[in-house]
């Protein structure tokens, strides 16, 4: 039995916010590096992602304009696995280079967990693909 019916039927509102949410942290982040493509490859490339170009700038569009289909709900759930594919590697980055968990990747954890929520139930009923593929 669920414990609080009143909110049982809230689920699809939950997704919504929670992938503006996500949606907004990515397109914040990835703006940072599109505004500096030049300043983020030598930033990938000094952490240790070479060739730096390619990666900083495919982390850019991706966080970019990932981001604003991942707020309309425009292929969620493929931008969940990519989105999730980044962060994993972002954990075991900071696993390799000894980030403390409190002040290091706990926010990295916490983004890739809500990640795996949208690749395993999807983005729920206010999306923009119940429009582009009917049947969704």
């Amino acid at each position: 039995m669920y414990p609080y019916p009143l909110f049982f039927g809230y689920g699809d509102l939950a997704l919504l916010v929670l992938r503006v949410v996500l949606g907004i942290i990515f397109v914040v982040h990835g703006w940072s590096k599109i505004a500096d493509l030049k300043k983020n490859s030598e930033a990938f490339r000094s952490m240790g992602f070479r060739p730096g170009a390619f990666w900083g700038t495919l982390a850019a569009l991706l966080e970019f304009f990932g981001g604003i289909a991942f707020i309309f709900g425009i292929f969620t759930s493929a931008l969940a696995f990519l989105f999730a594919a980044q962060f994993l590697v972002i954990i075991l980055w900071r696993l390799g280079k000894r980030h403390h968990f409190v002040g290091g990747w706990e926010f990295d954890l916490l983004i890739f967990a809500s990640l795996l929520l949208f690749i395993s139930l999807g983005a729920g009923h206010f999306v923009f693909d119940r429009m582009l593929f009917p049947g969704y």
